[in-house]
């Protein structure tokens, strides 16, 4: 986007858009991403709001200090939403890089704060 949208909070958010798909990985996206929102790195944000092209969350969304966009498997559905809509500046985690299999992942306490461990080292 043109980078010309600032934040008038001053301080611009962390935005995490996780793919949330329909699989275990997909689940695991979504989950980590709650838990970063939750414990602070930054804030889970819509995806779908990006791909409708909503002015409010477009213009959020540029505006973002970083973007961490978190996709479960190599589709790459979150990261190709995000540049469709004209978005280049992000960090990307794609979870069968990282040995998470889908249909092979449970979604277990244990593999979220592995993920978010994994993601926040990239919101700072």
């Amino acid at each position: 986007m043109d980078g010309k949208n600032t934040c008038a909070c001053c301080t611009a958010p962390k935005l995490i858009f996780p793919c949330s798909g329909g699989s275990d990985v997909g689940e695991l996206t979504d989950k980590a991403a709650r838990k970063l929102t939750k414990d602070s790195k930054g804030r889970m944000y819509c995806l779908a709001g990006v791909g409708g092209r909503i002015s409010g969350i477009m213009a959020t969304t540029e505006a973002a200090a970083k973007i961490l966009v978190i996709d479960g498997c190599p589709l790459d559905c979150a990261r190709n939403t995000l540049e469709q809509a004209g978005f280049k500046n992000y960090s990307h985690v794609r979870l069968s890089d990282i040995g998470f299999e889908k249909g092979k992942s449970p979604v277990t306490e244990e593999n979220i704060a592995s993920i978010a461990d994994k993601c926040e080292k990239l919101l700072v």
